[in-house]
């Protein structure tokens, strides 16, 4: 049994246990170890000898980080089999223990060594000498105080991809710094130049053409650095360069010419993050370097001027602009005439002005699906403000002063600013003093499925104000002056409602007034957050304070008339939860087939439908704090097996596309969701409130069997239901698994996970 251990043992974890040698014992043993952990112990010395029992495995990582590591013997790590990784971080090496950890590294199989908090001071032509006939392909150097690069000292590794430098206090880059390195791809260099003590007398310096050398670099962070500016040549030769970030890289970079990108003339930059360094102003041009250009994050700046739209010019390919923080934005009508291919656009809290401009100056935008001017005490703008933009899907307008511009006692009446938004989806007009709706407010925004009103003072509503949006899933009317919900108002937005907030609303108790929206509360599936505490009666005096679901409404005379149906649907409910008891509370299964043969009726029934090409094997769907296991257990199986891609948020989701928007693409693109199922995940906002409802909604409308479940923890059904509105029943048995208390059943989850995946989304 003991032998059969060995042998199948992939990962042994032997880290602070006060081991004072690596010796695990005299045999060759551990054939299929890929990761064997010794961190944080008492190791001072590396000898063959005791690695020799490691002759014939394959490790993907040794671990000996954080060991008081003194000596390093010569054919130490030729010992083992093969050595892909070593991690040495918190070692306290030294430059020439280093040198030496190099070239008994020599002629091995390493392709990652992590050298993080080593004492690396300093390189010299001789430090990594010893790798020159290894197949590097990531160093970490980073947190070692290293101060000095020397010319040519990195030419040893002609094969590294991933260089990690962030966290030192280099004084001087010398144009020879980074020679060699022709083959990486990636380059950290956060808080690698920035100030970290007062004995510095002048600031980094970086030579011209340092860069030079990095022909394939393709990622460069310097963000959070405190380098003088950019030098004419600075970025020269970044010939592959297409991601830079220098968030917080300058002392004093605070205009931006024609000529401060000028070395990344040749660069084919896609992104490029400029926040957080005091920029003022932006000079005309000062773009037209970057023609391949996409995203341009300016926020968090000082930035404080006219937009004549001169600042973008050259940028022909520009997707997204970040201006949002910054000190004062004043719009023309040229502002964005000379970027017509952008689709994000941020403008929060920059105290807009002009943005009643004519023409307006988002009239050239007609590309445009984001725009946020949230937060810029916005009170003038015209109706034509949004004229043609009819791709636009996201607009942030919360926290203006609009509120006059939609009273009927306004000079020419409502504005109505919003017309022709034909497939606008989100909208959020919180907090802007709003104390009346026209009519027609809404009336184009035909694909609305989020609306937010929260934080106004709105009391009364047209009755036909949301008859155009049956397809709104989520509606905010918190904090409002909301006295009653009538059915002629609501009640064609209600039908189809995942979300509802009117909470902290001064609800007026009385038949007249909430009857039918007490009778909709208690019967509807729609989440309605906080519903016994933050739904109160306000008057009359009798029932102030009261909980508005518990208001009985047997005695209104609205409902006399339905006397005789309410005693029969009344009888009813009482046979069927008797039924209910009986078969063990499965009954819930036909309310859920009911659904789906709802939507086969209003016209979700498929035609001929062709097989989907999708581009994940499964979207998943975890709470946040589950998402080590997630990327522990998951991105191993898609190593495995190279036709299995899964879609994890932290990797797949794009940079800059609105969270929810993202979410949605996602379940959309992938063949099954899969829900990682704890009690975080229950509590979990996001996941509970839209990730689950999202899933589901698609899979009832699709008529498609394609979600699985995996349960880490035993949730009752009950719970289960409460949080997510799911039940087991509603799966298929493949469909749902359990995470195994024992590792040698992780094998056969494995197997059942691939069964699952691999299973057609069957139609109920």
């Amino acid at each position: 049994m003991h032998d059969t251990l060995c042998l199948n043992l992939i990962k042994l974890d032997l880290s602070h246990n006060g081991l004072s040698s690596t010796k695990l014992g005299s045999q060759l043993q551990l054939e299929n170890l890929q990761e064997l952990l010794l961190s944080n112990n008492k190791i001072k010395v590396l000898r063959p000898e005791e690695l020799d029992f490691l002759g014939n495995s394959s490790l993907k990582k040794l671990e000996l980080s954080s060991n008081p590591i003194k000596e390093i013997s010569p054919g130490c790590f030729h010992a083992i089999g093969r050595l892909f990784g070593l991690s040495l971080n918190n070692a306290q090496l030294t430059p020439s223990l280093t040198e030496k950890l190099c070239l008994e590294l020599s002629n091995t199989s390493i392709q990652n060594l992590f050298l993080s908090n080593s004492q690396l001071y300093r390189t010299s032509n001789m430090t990594f000498f010893g790798l020159k006939h290894t197949n590097l392909t990531l160093l970490d150097l980073s947190h070692n105080n290293l101060k000095v690069i020397e010319n040519d000292s990195l030419a040893w590794l002609p094969h590294l991809e991933h260089f990690f430098l962030e966290y030192n206090n280099i004084e001087h880059l010398f144009s020879r710094s980074f020679y060699g390195l022709l083959n990486v791809r990636y380059l950290d260099l956060r808080h690698s130049f920035a100030k970290q003590s007062i004995s510095l007398a002048s600031e980094p310096k970086i030579d011209d053409f340092s860069f030079q050398w990095l022909e394939r670099l393709e990622y460069l962070n310097m963000g959070d650095n405190n380098l003088p500016g950019i030098k004419s040549n600075m970025f020269t030769g970044l010939i592959r360069l297409k991601h830079l970030s220098l968030s917080n890289s300058f002392a004093s970079l605070r205009t931006l010419t024609n000529e401060t990108f000028l070395s990344l003339a040749q660069s084919p930059l896609v992104t490029l993050n400029l926040t957080k360094n005091k920029i003022s102003k932006i000079e005309s041009g000062a773009f037209s370097w970057l023609g391949h250009l996409q995203v341009l994050d300016l926020g968090l700046n000082e930035i404080g001027q006219e937009l004549t739209g001169q600042e973008w010019r050259g940028l022909e390919n520009i997707v997204e602009i970040y201006l949002s923080y910054n000190k004062c934005l004043q719009l023309t009508s040229d502002s964005f005439a000379l970027v017509p291919s952008l689709r994000r656009l941020m403008l929060r809290r920059v105290a807009l002005r002009n943005a009643d401009s004519f023409p307006s100056p988002f009239h050239p935008l007609r590309n445009l699906t984001i725009l946020d001017l949230s937060n810029n005490n916005i009170a003038n703008i015209n109706a034509e403000l949004l004229e043609g933009l009819e791709k636009l899907e996201v607009l942030d307008l919360q926290h203006n002063n609009l509120a006059r511009l939609w009273k009927h006692a306004n000079p020419g009446g409502p504005v109505h600013f919003l017309k022709g938004l034909s497939h606008l989806h989100i909208l959020n007009l919180e907090s802007n003093g709003f104390d009346e709706i026209p009519a027609e407010a809404f009336k184009d925004l035909l694909e609305l499925k989020s609306l937010d009103l929260g934080l106004n003072n709105l009391n009364i509503f047209p009755p036909s104000v949301f008859d155009n949006q049956a397809s709104l899933k989520s509606l905010n009317l918190q904090k409002n002056l909301i006295t009653s919900v009538e059915k002629n108002v609501f009640g064609p937005v209600f039908r189809n409602l995942s979300n509802l907030d009117m909470s902290f609303n001064p609800f007026d108790c009385t038949c007249e007034s909430i009857a039918w929206f007490v009778n909709w509360i208690n019967k509807t599936h729609t989440n309605i957050s906080e519903l016994p505490s933050h739904y109160l009666c306000n008057t009359p005096p009798q029932y102030h304070g009261f909980r508005v679901m518990l208001f009985d409404v047997s005695p209104c005379k609205d409902s006399a008339p339905f006397e005789l149906f309410f005693i029969i649907n009344t009888s009813f409910s009482l046979i069927f939860i008797f039924l209910v008891l009986l078969i063990h509370f499965e009954g819930w299964r036909i309310s859920f087939y009911w659904n789906v043969l709802v939507h086969r009726i209003l016209g979700f029934k498929e035609i001929d439908r062709q097989p989907e090409q999708f581009e994940y094997a499964a979207y998943i769907i975890h709470a946040y704090k589950d998402r080590d296991w997630v990327w522990e257990h998951f991105s191993p199986m898609e190593e495995k097996d190279r036709t299995l891609k899964f879609c994890l948020e932290e990797r797949d989701f794009e940079a800059g596309v609105l969270e929810l928007e993202s979410i949605v693409n996602s379940i959309k693109r992938s063949r099954k969701t899969i829900f990682v199922i704890t009690q975080n995940l229950l509590k979990d906002p996001l996941c509970k409130r839209f990730k689950v409802h999202q899933a589901v909604q698609q899979a009832i409308e699709q008529n498609l069997d394609s979600i699985i479940l995996i349960f880490l923890e035993e949730i009752p059904d009950h719970k289960l239901n409460h949080a997510l509105c799911l039940r087991r029943g509603m799966f298929k048995s493949h469909c749902i698994l359990n995470w195994p208390v024992q590792k040698e059943r992780i094998s056969a989850f494995h197997h059942k996970l691939q069964v699952a995946l691999g299973s057609r989304n069957s139609i109920h």
